[in-house]
């Protein structure tokens, strides 16, 4: 067994961020490459083999079940179901759902997930020392309208370290997973909060090379939306296809 003081010491963040500054100005392409020396990891999660052709139908009666019942609308609240009342900044998180010519995306199945408060996730291997919150558990889905529009209620995430360097920290984010007419038809994506000091740290936001992409995966505050004395508002549209669509997770290799 390999003992801990044998292990490779972890790259610094200077020396990650002096890659990033490489890799942007050496990539020729919008997009980063499957293997993304700033995030260790990337060479790990993509397939090495050529792809094998397969019938949707089969894998769609294998994939998972996102639960026995409808969507109702109860579950666009992540801050009710508990005990008690979630700790942490209460926010609302609105937007539309669009096609490339702005025509909107109706009945799409929204999913989000996220940390809590503390940037703890409830998953078996989130063990890092932040207290878990007994009142949030950080999943929610709705359902858009007629117009696209879909609407969450939630607690503002915290960073938390994720150890693809020394102390390394992600920013605060929300996942998105957005479902088309099939199981094989999903988009995954990242909402990021405006003004957050690690976004010029974090190699997995800024594997994106196109700054213009990279602002497409920021909300906006918007104090119209935001409600008194209850929750502050943001404003976070996806548009799906086009040479502006949502950057997605096959994009950044989340």
């Amino acid at each position: 067994m390999t003992a801990l003081t044998d292990a490779p010491a972890l790259a610094s963040q200077q020396e990650v961020s002096a890659e990033i500054t490489a890799y942007r100005r050496s990539s020729a392409v919008a997009q980063p490459q499957l293997d993304y020396p700033p995030y260790r990891s990337s060479v790990l999660r993509h397939p090495r083999n050529p792809l094998l052709l397969t019938d949707p139908h089969e894998l769609e009666l294998s994939g998972p079940c996102f639960g026995a019942r409808d969507v109702s609308a109860l579950d666009a609240d992540l801050t009710i179901g508990h005990a008690g009342e979630p700790i942490g900044e209460r926010i609302i998180i609105t937007g539309r759902v669009t096609d490339s010519r702005g025509r909107p995306v109706a009945g799409q199945l929204v999913e989000v997930w996220q940390a809590n408060a503390a940037g703890r996730y409830i998953h078996q291997r989130d063990q890092h020392p932040a207290p878990l919150d007994p009142n949030f558990t950080g999943a929610g889905r709705c359902i858009t309208d007629a117009d696209g529009t879909y609407r969450f209620v939630s607690i503002k995430p915290g960073p938390y370290p994720w150890r693809n360097h020394h102390n390394a920290w992600r920013p605060a984010h929300v996942h998105f997973s957005l479902f088309g007419t099939q199981f094989t038809e999903r988009l995954v994506t990242q909402m990021y909060f405006p003004g957050d000091p690690l976004f010029a740290l974090d190699p997995i936001f800024q594997s994106i090379t196109d700054p213009a992409a990279r602002d497409r995966l920021v909300a906006t505050y918007d104090h119209d939306l935001t409600q008194p004395e209850y929750a502050t508002g943001y404003r976070f549209d996806v548009v799906l296809d086009g040479a502006r669509r949502t950057p997605s997770d096959e994009d950044t290799h989340v």
